[in-house]
């Protein structure tokens, strides 16, 4: 079927919707309908209508999940046909538990729109009640409650609609799709109890793309790269995505990959495949083993394009699920378990994976006519699109590359005093045990090394940049030392939280900062003492310093001549620099660990 271009009527794309809701009540007709596909509700006119949509039907649970900052309820819809409206008894049923997510970013909302009206087309007049035959749907239809109320028309400068949008941020100007790892954020921590309690068996993520031109109105990531289980992407790659890409093609929205390009906005350079960071909610998802799919649609297309390109993704997404049920219920729950196995952690863990640039294929782009000429202003380059379709032969990126991978020890042990590593840990549901009373236990360390931090915040934070050194040691840790079993589901969130090559570690956002600053110090009158005994005593000390000494680095610095010393002496602190974190090796030293269950 041709694409759907924006230009067509509204009226022509908003037939199937307003058909889909002919049977219902007049008050179920929902605002972006009643506007022609212009508008999208507040926060109160949403709750609302879910309300009424809740009355209307048995299939529908209205719950919420948590509280924002500014007080609002976190909804939270439950859709089931035979009322397995808690997670015991939706497991118990045997369906495949879908979690979709929209409002993320508030004013990207096309999502909530689009599951408004599949909610109603699902559970009320029914005309889609199959979607729910084996699956139990739970809808955030406005995660960043706090961000959707900060509305105005100017909030999203490349977006064309709705007439006003929600900010991207939230009340404590957090992007929440920049947080599933540190969990900095209310909503954040409430998300995740949620995750926890119902283990969602697909997770799917609605958003609007900003960036380059093009016609198509849909684009989408499914995480396939080496961040997820390999059966998991096995599924997703081989059955979802085929079905998925066929199935929207039929419906006149043709898919592409989210249109990352190799030069940016340029269709030209071709595209690229982007594997997610577990910051991000796909790539956290994947992190979960479950299968995961990023919706973006174009920010250029008018909102009833974008929300009606959701609504057949959305659908044809559950139709497929449906039809999948048994395969993705034994994905997850295979890679649940090889999670937990010794042989996982036997073998390297990538906690890097980037775009390969060595492997690509050939495809087709739809793209539109574009000129890049110099700004008379600014003097850069000026990207003009000229909105004639056209189809352009480029290469696709479409493979990841393991840029880091390393051993997973059996535990870790983190000291008592970290108590906010600890908490988020419990955030992510991770199970651990204390140390009943104190104990000398051999462990791997780590010391860090060329410690710089970012000049400006991001997210709240100012991000590390380090080397790391591992060395062997047999330390004591106090009684309370929380210790993390790796044999359980959840060992890829733990390593991701704890080890520091892993872009979201702990340490890297800057919650073990204070291990990098010296408190002891000498002064340079008593130095000047110490260092001369120093020399007198250690004739290899000596002969090292006579060889600094003639270094140009040195030379003429008594500061840094000192510091040598210092750093030498038996006054200065040698645990500055060392990660607390400690990683348990051999599991027979953790058999004999005195441990209680927290």
């Amino acid at each position: 079927m041709k694409y759907l271009h924006a230009s067509l009527a509204l009226m022509v794309l908003l037939a199937p919707l307003a058909m889909a809701g002919a049977g219902s009540p007049g008050e179920l007709v929902t605002e972006f309908e009643r506007s022609g596909g212009t508008r999208t509700p507040d926060y109160e006119q949403t709750m609302d209508y879910l309300s009424r949509l809740e009355h209307a039907s048995k299939w529908i649970r209205l719950t919420s999940f948590g509280t924002s900052p500014e007080g609002r309820e976190l909804p939270l819809v439950i859709v089931d046909r035979h009322g397995n409206f808690t997670p015991r008894r939706a497991h118990r049923e045997g369906n495949v538990v879908v979690l979709i997510q929209a409002g993320i970013h508030s004013g990207e909302i096309d999502g909530k729109d689009a599951g408004l009206l599949l909610i109603r087309d699902m559970a009320v007049d029914r005309t889609l009640g199959g979607l729910l035959d084996h699956a139990t749907v739970l809808f955030i239809p406005i995660y960043n409650v706090d961000g959707h109320e900060r509305s105005s028309p100017f909030n999203r400068a490349n977006q064309n609609g709705p007439e006003v949008q929600g900010f991207r941020a939230t009340a404590n100007n957090l992007n929440l799709n920049r947080d599933y790892m540190k969990a900095d954020a209310v909503e954040t921590r409430a998300w995740l109890a949620m995750f926890n309690e119902w283990l969602p068996d697909v997770f799917i993520d609605c958003h609007v793309t900003d960036g380059a031109d093009y016609q198509y109105v849909v684009t989408y990531v499914a995480e396939v790269w080496q961040n997820a289980d390999p059966q998991v992407a096995s599924w997703t790659a081989g059955r979802f995505v085929p079905a998925l890409e066929a199935r929207m093609r039929e419906s006149g929205f043709p898919l592409s990959p989210y249109c990352i390009f190799r030069n940016e906005h340029d269709p030209r350079s071709g595209l690229r495949a982007w594997p997610s960071t577990p910051r991000f909610s796909t790539g956290y998802a994947a992190l979960r083993n479950r299968p995961a799919l990023l919706i973006e649609t174009h920010m250029f297309k008018d909102y009833a394009t974008r929300v009606r390109g959701t609504y057949e993704t959305l659908r044809h997404a559950l139709a497929i699920v449906n039809e999948e049920h048994a395969a993705v219920r034994s994905a997850v729950r295979d890679a649940d378990l090889r999670c937990a196995s010794a042989a996982f952690r036997g073998q390297p863990f990538p906690v890097k994976v980037v775009t390969s640039w060595t492997d690509s294929v050939m495809i087709d782009f739809l793209g539109v006519d574009y000129t890049v000429e110099k700004s008379d202003i600014t003097g850069g380059d000026w990207y003009r699109y000229h909105g004639a379709p056209q189809t352009f032969r480029i290469p696709y990126f479409s493979r990841g590359r393991v840029e880091t991978s390393l051993a997973l020890p059996e535990a870790y042990v983190i000291p008592p005093q970290w108590t906010e590593v600890a908490a988020r840990l419990r955030a992510h549901g991770v199970r651990y045990s204390v140390l009943t009373e104190s104990v000398e236990l051999p462990v791997r360390s780590t010391r860090f090394e060329a410690v710089t931090w970012a000049d400006t915040p991001y997210e709240g934070h100012h991000a590390l940049s380090y080397r790391t050194h591992d060395f062997d040691e047999t330390r004591r840790f106090a009684a309370g030392a929380v210790v993390v079993d790796m044999a359980q589901p959840l060992a890829k969130v733990v390593a991701h939280l704890l080890e520091p090559e892993a872009g979201d570690a702990l340490v890297r956002w800057g919650f073990l900062d204070p291990v990098f600053e010296q408190k002891e110090y000498i002064e340079d009158y008593v130095l000047e003492s110490v260092l001369r005994r120093m020399l007198a005593e250690d004739a290899e000390l000596a002969r090292r310093f006579e060889e600094i000494r003639a270094d140009t680095s040195f030379a003429g610095h008594p500061d840094r001549i000192r510091r040598w010393f210092y750093e030498r002496s038996p006054y200065f602190d040698t645990r500055v620099g060392v990660y607390p974190v400690g990683r348990i090796i051999d599991r027979g030293v953790l058999r004999a660990v005195p441990l209680a269950e927290r």
